[in-house]
């Protein structure tokens, strides 16, 4: 009867959409400055603050790390904070005739560093003693502990070393290598990941072992097939020799921080998180005036409820000083053949791994240290360990109840293919080490084959799930290098290419992505996201000059760029100087 009836109802319809459209965007050009500023920021924040900077860097190449504008041209900073970014014309308008002013012509300039993991007093201690990590065989081992112990006093201990059994072909070393050149000094000296290290027959004696000590629990002192020590002690058997070696004083604390903030400075590294307590050590570097490196400090697992009994006296602490971590272990490593696996190792059919801790236990600490609201980074290696914590982790959020945990797996190395998703659906961030799969690769498909290698290192697949990804040293495991650890991260190259396109060359990421996982991620993953890990007005001004853009030149020489100044809330602490 109406043959034109849907004609005209669609007319009708398009009619509508077309004045909707048309009012719509008179809305939007009238308030787009309101919109803009939703996106982009409000006018006023882009205006120039009324204040004379005391520094002022320009002509640069300025990574903020802010997704919004990631590149700048010019910054402002007044006294310890960032005041202005910007194009230098813009800038310029800050100078004063005191204001100090960089031409960086070019330079590159990036929010200063974070190591997410590190052991502060040990990588100053490896710094202050004998250098193995690249020696290459048992007489270079030997005779670089002899040249050592030449040099000592009689009594005075030989520490530190990180030596690596497999530049020599992966015969552990033994005790009977070493008591001749060291008669009058006890030794105790760790393997590079600090799972495993090689005691002297005068240590053992001091500690009271013989052949007759059996093993600990989440330990293992290693034997000759004979029962003789072999002086090798694995996980918590180290713990035997620990026990014996004399406690460093408070003055030789500091010096071991002092070398090692100088050495992470050169570095551009300017937080880190630091897994070994002390606090003491780290209030009274503060009481000094010696503080350069802003650190977040980690205590055990087992001491939580001492933790936070200082937290409810004195608080979380500032931006140099800061506390609330703990850290704990699941399993050892995969070096030490101590990580703990679904499978038996592909070299020692029998065995799997071990745990450090026993999960009935480690469960009880975790739900008790996450109720009291404290954050949570334990260690997992093995594929075993890093399904078992995201079950732990899983029942601690199921128990009590959602909060902003931002629970950190360290490490996260193997991992089950099933177990990716979950870090994203745990919100656990990932926090990982990226230069040390230059030496584990170079070994690891003889320990756990083609198969489990192929989610070793996963950062594009956790990446791709959603996860944050934060980067770190484990230094001194590997040397704090951040320009070698990006090279990793980026071309899964080891030392000896002898995969030119790298290991797993599927789980490659991009250079920014690098870049975040070292700065505002790693911020993020120590809730100081609001003061630091990029380079905005308002946040501290700790930032990096570099010798070259990291994002345009060939991935090749990332690992040869160079850090030529460090700041450190506008304070320069570290100046590179040709030789």
């Amino acid at each position: 009867m109406f043959p034109y009836l849907e004609q005209i109802k669609k007319l009708f319809t398009i009619g509508n959409v077309v004045v909707v459209a048309f009012i719509a965007y008179g809305i939007f050009m009238y308030n787009r400055g309101l919109i803009t500023d939703l996106l982009f920021g409000s006018k006023e924040k882009d205006e120039l603050p009324k204040v004379t900077a005391d520094l002022v860097i320009r002509d640069a190449r300025i990574w903020t790390g802010n997704k919004i504008r990631p590149w700048e041209e010019a910054i402002a900073v007044s006294a310890d904070t960032i005041v202005a970014l910007g194009n230098t014309k813009d800038i310029n308008k800050l100078i004063g005739k005191d204001t100090q002013i960089i031409e960086a012509k070019g330079l590159m300039v990036t929010p200063g560093f974070i190591d997410s993991h590190i052991h502060f007093l040990e990588l100053g201690l490896e710094l202050n003693s004998v250098q193995l990590r690249n020696a290459a065989s048992k007489e270079e081992f030997v005779k670089r502990i002899a040249e050592y112990a030449s040099k000592l006093k009689p009594g005075d201990w030989i520490t530190g070393g990180a030596w690596d059994h497999t530049l020599w072909g992966g015969e552990l070393p033994d005790k009977s290598w070493i008591d001749d050149v060291t008669p009058n000094n006890p030794v105790w000296l760790s393997r590079l990941d600090g799972h495993m290290g090689l005691s002297n027959s005068i240590a053992l004696n001091k500690a009271g072992i013989t052949k007759k000590t059996n093993d600990v629990e989440g330990g293992i002192i290693v034997k000759s097939e004979n029962g003789e020590l072999t002086g090798i002690f694995k996980d918590n058997a180290q713990n035997l020799i620990f026990e014996v070696i004399p406690a460093r004083s408070m003055i030789e604390n500091i010096d071991l921080l002092r070398k090692a903030m100088d050495f992470l400075a050169s570095n551009g590294v300017t937080s880190v998180t630091h897994m070994d307590g002390n606090i003491e050590v780290f209030q009274e570097a503060r009481k000094e005036h010696v503080l350069k490196t802003r650190t977040y400090i980690a205590v055990p697992l087992k001491d939580w409820e001492q933790l936070k009994e200082l937290i409810d006296s004195v608080g979380f602490g500032d931006e140099w000083i800061k506390i609330g971590a703990l850290k704990g272990f699941v399993d050892g490593s995969l070096g030490s053949r101590t990580a703990a696996f679904m499978r038996p190792y592909n070299d020692m059919p029998s065995d799997s791994g071990l745990y450090v801790m026993p999960p009935e236990e480690m469960i009880n600490y975790i739900l008790d240290a996450d109720e009291a609201g404290l954050q949570l980074m334990i260690h997992a290696i093995g594929d075993r360990a890093n399904h078992e914590l995201l079950d732990m982790f899983d029942s601690a959020i199921r128990t009590n109840g959602p909060r902003d945990r931002r629970f950190k797996i360290e490490h996260a190395q193997h991992l089950l293919e099933l177990d990716i998703a979950r870090f994203k659906d745990l919100n656990v961030i990932a926090s990982m080490q990226p230069l040390q799969l230059t030496d584990d690769f170079r070994w690891a498909e003889k320990a756990i084959g083609p198969e489990r290698l192929a989610t070793t290192y996963a950062f594009r697949s956790l990446l791709y799930a959603g996860t944050l990804l934060v980067f770190g040293s484990d230094a001194p495991v590997v040397p704090p290098s951040v320009f070698e650890s990006i090279y990793a991260a980026v071309t899964r190259r080891t030392n000896d290419e002898i995969k030119p396109d790298g290991w797993v060359s599927s789980e490659k990421i991009s250079v920014e992505d690098a870049l975040v996982a070292y700065t505002c991620a790693g911020a993020y993953a120590s809730f100081d996201e609001g003061i630091k890990g990029t380079l905005e007005p308002g946040k501290l001004a700790d930032f990096v000059i570099i010798d070259r853009d990291l994002t345009t030149i060939p991935v090749a020489e990332i690992h040869e760029a160079q850090v030529l100044r460090t700041y450190v809330g506008g304070n320069m602490v570290y100046h590179h100087v040709d030789n």
